[in-house]
This record gives structure tokens, sequence and C-alpha cells, in this order.
């Protein structure tokens, strides 16, 4: 049995065997989305297991949280959705016998080596589109299941990682991802399907549905209320509950083509580019298990649940959700999705009235305390697009992390990535170069550096995006 990955197998089982020989493991996950999904199921295979573990999470794995790490009395760390990038501190700990590190991640790996070390990019397996840190989680809870065991179950939740993480921006998952989504479909927990692919097909009224949709903007219904109201009462269709308009998901199948259709219709004859308009159906992923009509039914919406917890510092609520808490922890949940959505919308807002600053081959703007650190890097994402604000080049965003530090995210795009972009490298040497750190994927990373020194960091980002790109 080789497993979703049968790249990753060998490495996977040796990961499997080291974690059964400990004592007790401390279980270190990243903060959104993709690091709550892997977080819960490497929890629940270590459970399963009966592996003794704590659980701690951070937004930032750096020195002084790899230190503190070390302070704890395990003799065995799993990192889970990173641990890679931070290889080099590390193994210094390592070294040192503080503990035995492994880890699960997807993120471009330091240039140090150690044993336990399961990453995709190890094995010629893109983490940026392929596998996400939920699917390299997963890949360790399958050489973690007893022999009377199964824990196919949990890719349900490797799958709302990898969407979380955006892996499905090309219509759908693919590469490595495929082999989990298949084990999904096959344990009954995943239903894949083609379908429009907007955001809130499960709980949005047809007109918000089409009015926010940030995936194809098609003039005169797209950010127009009043425009999305007419386009679909001209369709002819009942699509509505008395005075209640209905949802995506209370349509029938032949109302969803004529919706589809007439869209389709609107976007060529407005001018879309076919390109875009090719993306308005794609492959859409729901949870069996869960209740239709709810945020957790559709993988998308669950994965925007989870970053509505622990990017307001209550991971143990967005944990708790992916464990299976349906009563406490998911009202808690929903209230701060409240919060986030709101937050959301208003720092899209003042990024698009605010502008950004073009450069040569990037683009910036500096939200300071206006937009909070732990999602700017999604507001920065949302904005692409946007009037003023192009998809040509690679945005950079910037917000208060404290008095002495800033956050800076970077966003790009798979045709960028084609044509040689890689913000993996681009944030990791623009950021040590005024004395920070930063690492990620090609097509999205991130950084802190020290206040004060954005300017010079645009500097040296735009230098390194013009060679890759030239």
């Amino acid at each position: 049995m080789a497993g979703p990955v049968p790249e990753l197998h060998d490495r996977a089982v040796a990961c499997a065997d080291r974690l059964r020989e400990a004592d007790s493991v401390l279980l270190a996950s990243h903060i959104d989305a993709d690091g709550l999904t892997s977080a819960a199921v490497a929890a629940s295979a270590l459970e399963r297991a009966e592996i003794r573990f704590d659980t701690v999470f951070s937004k930032q794995l750096d020195a002084e949280e790899v230190a503190a790490i070390a302070a704890t009395d395990h003799e065995t760390v799993l990192f889970t959705d990173f641990g890679s990038g931070q290889l080099d501190v590390i193994a210094e700990h390592e070294a040192a016998g503080d503990f035995t590190p492994v880890i699960a991640d997807h993120h471009q790996p330091a240039d140090v080596e150690t044993e336990y070390h399961l990453n995709p990019l190890l094995f010629g397996i893109n983490g940026a589109t392929e596998l996400s840190g939920a699917g390299a989680s997963y890949v360790l809870a399958r050489a973690l299941e007893a022999e009377d065991g199964d824990n196919r179950d949990l890719a349900a939740l490797a799958v709302v990682g990898a969407v979380g993480d955006m892996q499905d921006s090309e219509g759908g998952l693919h590469g490595a991802n495929e082999g989990i989504v298949a084990e999904g479909v096959a344990a009954g927990v995943l239903d894949p399907a083609k379908d429009l692919s907007l955001y809130g097909r499960q709980t949005r009224p047809l007109p918000k549905l089409l009015e926010y949709a940030s995936e194809l903007r098609i003039p005169g219904v797209s950010n127009d209320q009043n425009g999305a109201i007419k386009f679909l009462s001209n369709l002819g269709l009942d699509l509505k509950e008395g005075s209640e308009w209905k949802r995506w998901v209370d349509l029938t199948q032949a109302e969803r083509q004529t919706v589809v259709s007439a869209l389709i219709k609107r976007a060529v004859t407005k001018g879309v580019p076919p390109e875009r308009v090719n993306t308005l159906v794609g492959t859409t992923y729901s949870l069996v298990a869960e209740e239709v009509g709810t945020e957790l039914r559709d993988v998308s919406e669950f994965s925007t649940l989870l970053n509505a917890t622990a990017r307001y510092d209550r991971a143990d609520v967005g944990l708790a959700v992916c464990l299976g808490d349906r009563g406490e922890a998911l009202d808690r949940a929903r209230t701060l999705l409240r919060n986030h959505r709101r937050n959301l919308s208003e720092g899209l807002q003042w990024v698009k009235t605010e502008g950004v600053t073009v450069e040569d081959h990037v683009q910036w703007f500096d939200a300071g305390t206006r937009i909070r650190e732990t999602i700017v890097g999604i507001i920065a994402g949302m904005a692409v697009g946007a009037n003023g604000i192009s998809r040509r080049k690679p945005i950079l965003a910037f917000a208060e992390k404290n008095a002495e530090e800033v956050k800076v995210s970077a966003r790009g795009s798979h045709f960028l990535t084609k044509q040689g972009l890689d913000l993996s490298v681009v944030m990791r040497e623009a950021s040590r170069s005024v004395g920070g750190d930063g690492g990620g994927h090609d097509v999205a990373a991130g950084a802190t550096i020290p206040a004060g020194k954005q300017a010079e960091f645009v500097a040296e980002a735009n230098r390194l995006v013009g060679e890759q790109l030239a």
C-alpha cells in the first residue's frame, strides 16, 4: 500500500514510526485554514494511534517561537504547515538535543537537512499547487493508522486545507491532491462536482452570490446590487421562496444551467476575456457529512470560517470545529466569521479608496494599523483586479505587527509564476536584506521586517521580481 501520494510513502512511514516511538509529542502548527486543518488531521491521527500529545499554534515560527518550543518537556515536536522554511533554526535545537523534529510541510525548505522531513518539494511535487500542509499531514496520518484503523475520512479536512490555500485556483485540485480527493470519495466523505465556481453557493442569497463574486467580474452584475437583481429577475425563473431569494444550493440542476448560461452570455457580450469566462465553472467539493446550506458543507466556505478563528487569536475554536464540535465552538466561529467578513469588506474598501503605489515590477500598499496583519494578505489577494490594481504585477501589502515590526504579504498569480516569479525567494531575500526574514510559496509568501524599512524592502523586492521576470 503506497498511500495517496506514492512518492512520499517511505518518508511518511519513517516519520510515523518516529512518532510512535515518542513518549509524548508537541504538535505545533500555523494559524491559517491550511494550518488549522493540518493540525486537526495530525491530532486525529495521533489520538487514534494512542500517542500522547499537546498542541500549540503560532502566527510565525521564528527563532523565539522555536526556543519556546524547545523549552517544553516534549522530546519530539511535530511541525505542520510550517517548519521547512525554519529548518536552519530548528536544526540548531535538534543538534543541541532539545527535541527531535518531525515536519509535515509544503513550504520552500531552508538549505538544511533533517531525517524526518515530509515535504512534497523534496520529491519533485509542487507544494504551492499540488499538495498543501494539510495534504502532507494527511499523508502522514495514513502512514500512522493502525492495522484495524482507517484515516481516509481525514481526506475531507485535507481538501479544506488545500482549497483554503488556493490550490484549486485553476478549476480544481490537481497533482498529488487528486489522490487525496479520490480517497475522500472512496471513504464517502467528499463529493466533487462540476459547478459554478463562485464563493458562497451554500449560504448566500443569489443576488449577493453574484454581486460579491470576486472570482469573475461581470460588468453590470458584479459589485452592482441592482444589476445582480435585475439580471436574475430577467431569467424567467422562480428564484424566490416567498419574499426571500433562494441560494444556489436550493436550485434545481436545470435552473443552475440556465443561470450559468446567462452569466456566460453576459460576460462574453461585455468583453470579458475567454480565459476568464472559462473560470466560471470548475470542480467544487462538498463535505458529505455536513448539513446542506451551512458554511461547513462547501470546503471553500469552511476554509473561510477557519480563517475567521485563528487569525483573531482563537485557534482553539477553529481546531474544535475541525474535530467535530458543532455546538459552542461552531456558534463562536460563526460570530467570528461575521466580524471577519466585516473586516475584510472594510479593508478592501480602504485599499480601493487609497489605491496602490506602482513600481516597475511590483505594486504595493501600506495599511499601517488600518488592517489587521493576520488578514492583510487575504485583502491583498482580493484587491487584485480592482480599478487601478493590475493582475500583471505581484502585490505587496504592509501592516503593522507591533511597534518594532511590520508584516509583509505578497500575492502573485499562476500566470506570473509560469513566467518565472517566485515570491518565496523574493520575500526571503528582500526581508533579509533589511534585517527581517520571510518565505512561503512562489505564488504567495510573507515576511516580517523592522518598522521603517518598507521603502528599502520595496526597492529590493522590485529589483528581484524584475530579474525573475526578465
